[in-house]
This record gives structure tokens, sequence and C-alpha cells, in this order.
């Protein structure tokens, strides 16, 4: 395992999925980006986001971006850089919501992913866990983000599980 190798950070919720990820970016001794993917919708959101600044720290590049995430991953994975990106799971969201293809951007995020020069480290919550959703767009929402966490794992070096805080490497081919 190595910190400069793409990797996709699965977990539940409030893992530790984002603190594992930021060591992850900052034991890279490159210059750190963040590129959110969360939209301050309501107050709760809003308190979230705050939080999550504020647990991160100074010395982040903050870039806030709900959609296009391949356009701010081709600006901003640049040299010297590594980029976090916290988190699949909204993104997918925001997708869905907008009435986008989720599999036509993860397949948009595939293509970046097999000419990216700079390590990327992505979060996302594992879903598939727990009960089955009651609503037809829960469900939907389940499967898609199966679909495309699949996806990402085949597509990156490095996959790991963190649950209660402790990391389970899934996949470690970091010879990139």
């Amino acid at each position: 395992m190595t910190s400069h190798a793409t990797t996709l950070v699965l977990g539940g919720a409030r893992s530790g999925k984002s603190p594992f990820a930021e060591r992850l970016i900052h034991d890279s001794g490159l210059t750190r980006v963040y590129l959110a993917t969360a939209t301050a919708g309501d107050d709760e959101m809003t308190t979230r986001i705050a939080q999550h600044r504020k647990q991160r720290g100074d010395g982040w590049i903050t870039i806030e971006e709900p959609l296009a995430l391949v356009d701010a991953l081709t600006r901003e994975a640049t040299h010297g850089r590594a980029v976090l990106v916290d988190c699949l799971t909204l993104w997918l969201s925001n997708l869905m919501f907008a009435e986008r293809d989720p599999e036509i951007e993860a397949r948009r995020l595939v293509r970046f992913l097999g000419v990216a020069k700079y390590p990327i480290v992505f979060v996302s919550n594992e879903v598939g866990l727990g009960l089955v959703p009651e609503t037809p767009l829960g469900r939907a929402f389940r499967d898609a983000q199966g679909r495309l966490n699949q996806i990402v794992a085949a597509a990156v070096p490095q996959v790991v599980f963190i649950a209660a805080g402790l990391p389970l490497w899934l996949k470690t081919n970091s010879e990139e």
C-alpha cells in the first residue's frame, strides 16, 4: 500500500472514511486538494460541511463541484497535487437529482482514471449492507451506488474498507 496510489475508501456512515482519506492525502507530501461534492441544501448539511472544514484544518485547497467531477479532476489532478474526492455518494445523488445518467458519468470517470497521472483518493459509502430501502428511488440509488463502487474499485489500484475507524485493505495493486 502506498499513499501515492489512487485509492477508493469505502465504508458506512460515520465509519471514519473521511479522516482516513485525509491522512492518505496528507501523507503524500503533495499539495492537498479537497474536491467536495456536497451541496448545502439545508441547515444540517451546512453544519456538516462546516464541521468537515474545521476537522480538516488549514493547508487544503477546497474546490466545490457537485456535478462536473471529471472536469474538476482534469483541472485539479495535476503535477505536485493529490486530490481527495469526498464523496462519490453525494456526487451520485446530485447526478440522479439532476436527471443525469450515472452510468455515463461513471464511464467518463473511469476513462479519466485510465489516463490520470497523479494520486486521487475517492471516498464513497457502502450502502448495500443495510436494510432494503422502502421507496423505488431509494432502491434505485442503492443499486446505482453499488454499481458505481464496483466500477471505481475495478479502475483504481487500491481499495480500502473502513469499519469503526479501522482499515481493511481489499485491493493493494499499487504498481502504477
